[in-house]
């Protein structure tokens, strides 16, 4: 293989592109693209730079017939998985796709209720002729079909468990290059996270504020019932914002994760996540249940900040009881 060959072989390994390794050596991307297509060699100084990036011997980029060893007796030996650079990209790709599509089921099933709060609030108006049993039907019906809708996108994601079963569920270790490449990936990425992050969580927070002050502003149960409309759609633009970043975020920190310090941490995290997806869908039970039940939702809107507050908490003594036992 000659130069050009390995070149171009080691940055697709590495998941870089021309303009990326260009960045790394303070060169042009004509620079480069030169390399890989053999109009130009690099100098010496470029091999020994090129050679350090890729963390590769200079005799295997200027010796054709020299080709990297791949050691993998040891890991075969133990049950050690290997994952090439291609795997931990699929992975990332697999999860971002695998959250897009709960992001979807999330949505509607947390939008369900929209339509029935909307014929409620024509019917309390007397608009487009609906009287409130007729209202409450539409309504209902679009519940089922929107959960429906939702509930298939879950079951959507099993197609993505090939790509993602490894490194979630297995022992595993980063082939050589891979660990420095995701590494970098995250500390890029970070910024974008923590700035979606915070944008989400305000969203969460000011969602049940336009209920709260229409609640104590005004009596009319039409307007009541669209700032509870504002409300979901307010949580659901959240839920959107933040999805793909965590999923991102989270499946970097999987890949970077190690097995014999991380994994009691990994542990805790799993039974918050499994906490919340209890926890949400019940709450939002409750509200709707008591909301419908006394129609005051002057005061039902109170269940929001009591029940984050309290979410807070059980996650807390969580953690307190985890300790206790260790």
């Amino acid at each position: 293989m000659i130069l050009a060959d390995k070149i171009t072989k080691l940055r697709k390994q590495y998941g870089w592109s021309q303009e990326e390794l260009a960045e790394k050596m303070n060169i042009s991307r004509q620079s480069v693209s030169k390399w890989e297509s053999t109009n130009s060699i690099p100098d010496l100084n470029r091999i020994i730079m090129l050679a350090n990036i890729f963390d590769v011997t200079t005799d295997y980029l200027l010796k054709d017939d020299v080709e990297l060893s791949t050691p993998l007796n040891d890991d075969a030996e133990s049950g050690i998985i290997k994952i090439s650079m291609e795997q931990a990209l699929a992975y990332v790709n697999s999860k971002m796709k695998i959250s897009n599509l709960i992001t979807k089921g999330v949505i509607l099933c947390l939008c369900s209720v929209v339509p029935l709060f909307f014929f409620m609030a024509m019917a309390e108006t007397n608009r487009l002729n609906l009287t409130g049993d007729i209202a409450t039907a539409i309504g209902v019906i679009c519940i089922l079909v929107m959960i429906s809708i939702g509930i298939s996108y879950f079951i959507k994601t099993n197609q993505y468990e090939i790509d993602t079963k490894v490194i979630d569920n297995e022992v595993f270790e980063l082939a050589y290059g891979v660990h420095s490449v995701i590494t970098e990936k995250l500390q890029k990425f970070k910024p974008a996270y923590n700035f979606r992050l915070s944008v989400g969580i305000f969203m969460f927070i000011i969602s049940f504020v336009p209920l709260m002050f229409v609640s104590i502003f005004s009596s009319g149960t039409d307007i009541v019932l669209l700032m509870i409309i504002l409300l979901f759609l307010i949580i659901a633009v959240g839920i959107y914002i933040i999805s793909s970043v965590c999923a991102k975020y989270d499946a970097y920190n999987n890949m970077l994760k190690d097995w014999s310090i991380e994994t009691e941490s990994s542990r805790r995290t799993k039974r918050a996540e499994k906490l919340a997806a209890f926890y949400w869908p019940l709450l939002i039970a409750i509200f709707l249940g008591w909301s419908l039940w006394t129609m005051d939702w002057g005061v039902t809107w109170i269940i929001w900040p009591v029940g984050g507050v309290f979410f807070a908490a059980l996650v807390g003594l969580m953690e307190l009881l985890d300790k206790g036992e260790g």
